[in-house]
């Protein structure tokens, strides 16, 4: 493939992930002004692990953990977005994720589609240490916001206490400090009444 044609199939994808900015997130904001989208979480997730990167339970490769996050919800494109607390939508959620990432990522020439698409299962797989943290970070950051706002998407979905915990747990798995802080933010949430 010459340089333009890579250059163009390059630039067609970046003008999909455009897309992002539409995919609307049951998550708010933490001033709980609006809800935020797909591209905002993305970005604050990765610039969040970058900050956050000496809490992580074992030693990282940080520029990995940034890459997987700015890509890890690209197939909401396709997908869409899922609510953490939604049980009915996690059917076939797999599934639709899956697909849509070979669709997004084979825009990309040659080997390159490729290396994303398996960035993006290492981490839906949560098997090495940067996995493991770049979902900690993913699940925290709506935590964070919930809280932040007062609880306004779990008042709004009728989320308990019990739920949060059990979405969550994984989040210990990639960092140790910030499991502590959801046991933290939903016990207090939960005596606020923002927790069923």
């Amino acid at each position: 493939m010459n340089q333009a044609s890579k250059l163009e199939a390059t630039l067609n994808l970046v003008k999909e992930l455009d897309k992002l900015k539409q995919v609307i997130r049951r998550n708010y904001l933490l001033d709980g002004s609006r809800s935020e989208n797909t591209a905002e979480h993305s970005w604050h997730a990765a610039l969040s692990a970058l900050l956050l990167q000496e809490f992580a339970n074992e030693a990282i490769d940080i520029n990995k953990v940034v890459r997987m996050l700015l890509i890890h919800d690209v197939v909401e494109i396709e997908a869409g977005d899922t609510y953490l607390y939604d049980t009915a939508a996690e059917v076939g959620q797999a599934e639709r994720e899956l697909a849509a990432a070979h669709n997004i990522f084979s825009m990309l020439p040659g080997e390159e589609g490729d290396q994303y698409l398996q960035l993006w299962l290492e981490f839906e797989e949560r098997e090495t240490p940067e996995a493991k943290f770049a979902k900690a970070i993913d699940r925290f950051m709506p935590m964070m916001a919930n809280y932040e706002s007062g609880g306004k998407s779990w008042l709004e979905n009728k989320v308990s206490r019990a739920r949060i915990l059990e979405i969550n747990q994984i989040v210990a798995d990639g960092s140790e400090a910030l499991w502590q802080l959801v046991l933290t933010l939903s016990a207090d949430a939960f005596e606020k009444g923002w927790l069923l």
